[in-house]
């Protein structure tokens, strides 16, 4: 199952052509492509920045507040000037949550679960709790760039419930996932996943429409995946493809959804 926004791409084209995010392209044969980023241990953040501008393609980053390399987290003032820098350059964001924990499951009436990876209790929310959580990267956000999110929000893991998704979307969050085709690989093992491979894959697989997903760093890949994204969006533009971030297609109920469990 694909997550595409086929019927929408004309209208993502053009707010993409008119804003600049294809480039020096003025058509998009092959279709729109949305590329999405999400944090983690943040090393190779300002090369990925730098791969974007080289391109002048504009992404989605979905922020939660992670360990870094660095010693400290993703939002905290040391990361400050790279988030400062891509909301100057025009990127769309998201929140990850605060903590990085995975929604477990639906508890009793009006509650969902919230657990940290590998640990099997956490905490339990309510619908002002989830609001919380989401809001609260977003809160930090504000206060480093100065403006908020583009009230879009990605689970962890992609995990999630029906209740935690209808949570969020009551105070103003749309739930994105992304395509098969869109899953880059950069957190599978090297060795079994090289680089080669996950790049040949993708650029036969995308689609219009399709959502790509990548990270800021992998903590466990040998082989880090991210200097791959600049022969990956070459190789798509030279298939037809355009880049637009994900403020400027239309997400609807139903169509953002995750595909496994």
């Amino acid at each position: 199952m694909r997550f595409r926004f086929s019927r929408f791409a004309t209208f993502a084209m053009a707010l993409a052509i008119a804003s600049g995010n294809v480039g020096a392209q003025t058509s998009c044969p092959a279709g729109m492509l949305y590329l999405t980023l999400d944090t983690n241990h943040m090393e190779p953040a300002n090369q990925i920045a730098d791969i974007l501008a080289k391109h002048n393609v504009k992404a989605t980053f979905f922020l939660a507040n992670e360990k870094t390399k660095a010693g400290g987290y993703s939002l905290d003032d040391q990361q400050k000037p790279f988030w400062q820098r891509l909301a100057k350059e025009g990127h769309a964001f998201g929140s990850h949550t605060w903590d990085h924990h995975y929604f477990r499951g639906d508890i009793g009436a009006d509650r969902v679960s919230y657990v940290p990876w590998g640990a099997k209790t956490g905490r339990t929310f309510d619908r002002a709790g989830v609001c919380a959580e989401l809001k609260k990267s977003e809160d930090r956000f504000r206060e480093m760039t100065g403006r908020g999110y583009d009230g879009l929000w990605r689970a962890p893991g992609g995990k999630t419930t029906s209740r935690v998704l209808e949570f969020a979307k009551s105070c103003g969050y749309t739930h994105v996932h992304w395509a098969d085709a869109g899953f880059l690989g950069d957190e599978l093992p090297s060795e079994s996943y090289p680089n080669e491979s996950l790049v040949r894959k993708a650029v036969a697989s995308l689609r219009d429409g399709d959502i790509m997903m990548a990270h800021l760093g992998i903590w466990s890949r040998k082989d880090p995946y991210w200097p791959m994204l600049d022969p990956l969006i070459s190789q798509l533009k030279a298939k037809g493809f355009c880049f637009a971030t994900l403020k400027d297609a239309k997400l609807g109920d139903g169509i953002n959804q995750r595909v496994k469990p």
